[in-house]
């Protein structure tokens, strides 16, 4: 994963490092409405999920149905026209945008969670523990992860939704767990750590307890990464040919489309939508990515100026 993505800030006000998961939730939700790029971020965000949803409340047409003459240009009936097969583009960027999102937050989810476990076990067990992660973590951050994924792909003779959901997951966590394994280290000298450990706690609860909710907005906006590179890793792979073509998604509406080189031939809809659907999804996850950024630490954020005083 190539984007970076801020630590929280060292210094913490009293009482903030051990405040239960959800006084973190919740100071996260108000800077989140506080933060222009977060709110621009999350209406492009629940915007694609309504779509995801409810797609037949939009698209009355079969996405895959070729009941419709091909290269109908733009009309009220079909709105991005049709396809040299006949096909809705409209109903198939719309129905398309489910796929995409499972995808998403799938791989987003899952690629967090094993970062989590593996980044913030690694820092706060240290010893062996912490050299044997390391040495995994440093082998999938040398490799390639395209490349990589192009392989498991064209190896796997079929990449299916479920096929690219474990490729990307199981080669995309390194990145993030080393970011996380970074700042967990800073917190293992914490009072709040030694009190837990002085009590004897487990060191399973102090680290899903006490560690992981000072992590909540850098943990939140790794999510955000991690699915954002997941959609475009899932639509590179589908556009070159390694999906299941058979899918209705925004990767395999280009495959088609180049491979009907839809642009040469004056229909240019059906790869500029799908296209542009791509770049306003993902520049949802980015903009909320920069504003937890800012949210997590205090020196990205904007400096406001202050009115003159009369």
């Amino acid at each position: 994963m190539a984007m970076p993505v801020s630590a929280v800030p060292a210094t913490e006000p009293p009482g903030a490092a051990n405040a239960p998961a959800g006084h973190a939730l919740a100071r996260i939700t108000r800077a989140v409405r506080s933060n222009r790029k977060a709110t621009a971020g999350t209406i492009l965000l629940i915007i694609f999920i309504l779509v995801a949803l409810f797609p037949g409340l939009i698209a009355h047409e079969s996405p895959t149905g070729d009941n419709y003459t091909p290269h109908l240009g733009l009309s009220t009936g079909h709105l991005l026209g049709t396809n040299s097969f006949g096909q809705d583009l409209f109903a198939q960027v719309i129905f398309g945008t489910r796929n995409v999102l499972v995808i998403a937050f799938v791989v987003g989810v899952a690629t967090t969670g094993i970062a989590v476990l593996i980044g913030i076990a690694a820092a706060y067990l240290g010893g062996w523990w912490d050299s044997t992660l390391n040495v995994l973590t440093d082998v999938l951050l040398v490799i390639p992860l395209f490349p990589l994924l192009i392989i498991i792909a064209a190896y796997a003779q079929g990449g299916t939704t479920l096929v690219l959901i474990s490729a990307i997951t199981l080669t995309s966590w390194s990145y993030t767990a080393r970011q996380l394994r970074s700042q967990a280290l800073t917190l293992r000298s914490r009072d709040f750590l030694e009190a837990a450990r002085v009590r004897g706690e487990r060191r399973l609860y102090i680290i899903v307890v006490e560690v992981i909710p000072t992590m909540t907005s850098l943990i939140v906006a790794s999510f955000l990464t991690n699915a954002l590179y997941a959609v475009l890793f899932a639509s590179s792979l589908q556009f070159i040919g390694l999906g299941d073509p058979d899918t209705v998604s925004w990767g395999t509406t280009l495959y088609w489309a180049q491979n009907e080189a839809a642009l040469q031939t004056g229909y240019p809809m059906w790869a500029i939508a799908p296209g542009v659907c791509i770049a306003l999804l993902g520049a949802g996850f980015a903009l909320l990515n920069y504003a937890f950024d800012e949210i997590g630490n205090p020196a990205l954020r904007p400096v406001r100026r202050r009115g003159k005083r009369g």
